[in-house]
């Protein structure tokens, strides 16, 4: 089932084209990548199917509904969640508030006026709203091993683990498709490894992944599908295998050493 697509997708800023006639499509419960070489157009192609950017041209649909002019926090709470190239954690507030701050589009809304009844129920309102909070953000640092680090600042954590906790965060807010930019941006051998199990465990969870990614040990292991972009353009969609072997990509940018 395709649970996101664009159809000829273009973004122009003035004379530049970063993204033109774009179709992609991603298919519900896979892993997909999307790569090419740096200014391909891959990261304002995200931008523009989650709301922080709007195409000039093209439609975006999700879910059978055209989301194409949505706003971003909108289309979060449709279920699309996403993180960015560079972390954007709340680096003055602890591992714990960071992902608590994604479960706010979970939550309710309590009154805050009326009488002393109502005030009393709102007030146990809200104490059962940041209780359940408290509970399901403590679920998702236990499934990155970050629990440990609940009462930390975020920004005293290692940056593996600040990538760990910007996906935590994105879970949180309950999300039908992930979107990972670079996520194994500047981490080492062994935090790449990490991040490709985690991947799968996501995946496994039955949420969707779309990635940006250079690695291509880690694109080539863990992807059922890939889209390769080019100055704007899709130059070739299929199977990492498939990919691997395209001659337009291999010229554009795997290179004859990396086929």
């Amino acid at each position: 089932m395709i649970l996101l697509e664009t159809t000829k997708l273009t973004r122009a800023y003035g004379g530049v084209i970063a993204v033109s006639q774009v179709d992609f499509q991603v298919r519900e419960g896979l892993i997909t990548g999307l790569i090419g070489p740096n200014g391909a157009g891959k990261t304002t192609l995200f931008n523009n199917m989650t709301g922080l950017d709007t195409p000039t041209s093209g439609k975006v649909h999700f879910n059978g509904t055209d989301i194409t002019r949505h706003h971003a926090h909108t289309i979060c709470r449709m279920g699309i969640a996403r993180t960015f190239q560079n972390i954007r954690l709340f680096k003055e507030l602890s591992v714990l508030e960071n992902v608590m701050v994604g479960l706010h589009f979970t939550t309710g809304k309590s009154p805050t006026k009326g009488r002393v009844a109502a005030v009393v129920r709102s007030y146990l309102k809200a104490k059962q709203e940041y209780d359940l909070m408290h509970e399901q953000a403590m679920r998702w640092l236990e499934f990155f091993k970050l629990d440990g680090f609940a009462d930390e600042l975020a920004k005293n954590l290692p940056y593996g683990h600040q990538r760990e906790l910007e996906i935590a965060r994105a879970l949180a807010t309950e999300p039908k498709i992930l979107f990972l930019d670079e996520p194994a941006a500047g981490m080492n051998p062994l935090e790449t490894d990490s991040l490709m199990k985690t991947i799968r465990r996501i995946r496994d969870l039955g949420i969707t992944v779309v990635l940006i990614e250079h690695d291509m040990k880690l694109v080539m292991n863990i992807c059922d599908t890939i889209t390769v972009l080019n100055y704007g353009q899709n130059i070739a969609q299929g199977t990492p295998a498939e990919i691997r072997h395209n001659p337009k990509v291999i010229e554009a940018y795997l290179g004859k050493e990396e086929a």
